[in-house]
């Protein structure tokens, strides 16, 4: 179901909005303190306060330690895996829908520090690591016996919705523009494109990513 735009942000400050519909979440717990849950789950200050955070409702008042704690009893198989050597403002974007696909963990390859921005806050919910070069990301795929499929539109990519995907597969995406270094295609186990239609040479960075989270999860979500 399609949501409108929130006037809060996802780590509950809120946004100035004239005319913007009210913000997302709850107030504080009907009834009272006396009326709360008897669940270490729960949150005592947004018992009290409201949970104005970016989580579905099923966690509203949670800590997020608890919430955590849920998405690991349940993560899917797939990792993803991006480079970071332009600052590329597209990485929160794909790291906030990882969170989206519950992705096992993502790697962040290259500078240590991304653009957070688009992530709202999701970042917090997702296990991220680092590693400084795509050799580093290479050898702990082959340690862990994990499967590289590079995403990009490059000659002799398979279609992306023909490519039957490892359940275990970590999703490597690269940068805006220039796409993935020579060195990730070299270092994948595959490489997937998406097929296009019109006149622009790429699609953007984050929704490429969406696309191909999403063709993993059509294939191997429970």
């Amino acid at each position: 179901m399609w949501r409108r735009r929130s006037t809060a942000y996802a780590d509950g400050v809120d946004e100035p909005a004239g005319d913007a519909p009210d913000p997302v979440g709850v107030g504080p717990y009907p009834g009272g303190p006396a009326a709360w849950p008897d669940d270490p789950r729960y949150d005592r200050d947004l018992l009290a306060n409201g949970d104005r955070r970016n989580v579905i409702d099923a966690y509203r008042y949670w800590t997020m330690d608890a919430i955590v704690e849920n998405l690991d009893s349940r993560r899917h198989g797939f990792d993803v895996a991006i480079e970071n050597w332009q600052h590329d403002l597209n990485i929160g974007s794909i790291v906030r829908t990882a969170n989206a696909f519950l992705a096992g963990t993502v790697h962040i390859v290259g500078r240590r520090r991304w653009n957070k921005r688009g992530a709202m806050v999701t970042d917090r919910y997702q296990h991220v690591v680092h590693h400084d070069t795509i050799a580093d990301l290479a050898a702990w795929a082959k340690a862990t016996h994990r499967p590289i499929v590079a995403v990009d539109n490059v000659e002799g990519s398979l279609d992306v919705t023909e490519f039957q995907f490892p359940p275990d597969a970590v999703l490597l995406f690269g940068q805006e523009g220039p796409g993935l270094s020579a060195e990730a295609i070299d270092a994948a186990d595959a490489t997937v494109g998406i097929r296009q239609y019109g006149s622009t040479r790429s699609i953007n960075a984050a929704a490429a990513a969406a696309i191909v989270m999403h063709a993993w999860i059509t294939q191997h979500a429970r």
